[in-house]
């Protein structure tokens, strides 16, 4: 498949996902952030870049990989979809039990994994950092409800 054929299918997305944007429905409580906000400026980012590989793809100047005979694919790559999406449904089964921290901190040190970091102290300490800049954005700056950075049990 060229890259012609993938920006165009990039932009297909993002129309879905400017449609999809343009239905949610406006939050009835108030809240310092509204539920549009976000995704609005996700879909807007991802609009732009699809333009922009288009437009390079058009002029012939984006890499096509799959036209290099060079490019093989990667090794265990089902051990890396593994990772990925395992570390994943833990975030999502492990949030509401026991808070925010350790399910992204998981989640985080599996997608390293699934991309061959690793897994060593610094890569927790990374991901950690991640999640707790996160959470603080998120939770404490715009007010969105992340649950507690920890759930305890008592």
């Amino acid at each position: 498949m060229n890259t012609k054929i993938v920006s165009g299918l990039l932009l297909v997305l993002c129309a879905i996902g400017i449609w999809q944007v343009t239905v949610i429905p406006e939050s009835t409580m108030y809240s310092e952030v509204g539920p549009i906000l976000a995704p609005s400026v996700v879909v807007g980012a991802l609009t732009i870049l699809g333009i922009i590989y288009l437009l390079t793809s058009l002029k012939g100047k984006s890499p096509d990989c799959i036209e290099s005979e060079e490019e093989i694919p990667l090794v265990d790559s089902n051990q890396r979809i593994f990772y990925f999406l395992i570390s994943g449904m833990l975030f999502i089964l492990l949030i509401k039990p026991i808070g925010f921290l350790i399910p992204a901190t998981i989640c985080g040190i599996g997608v390293a994994k699934s991309f061959d970091a690793p897994f060593k102290a610094k890569t927790f300490l990374i991901c950690a950092s991640i999640a707790l800049v996160f959470w603080g954005l998120f939770s404490a700056l715009l007010g969105v409800d992340l649950g507690p950075i920890f759930k305890l049990p008592f």
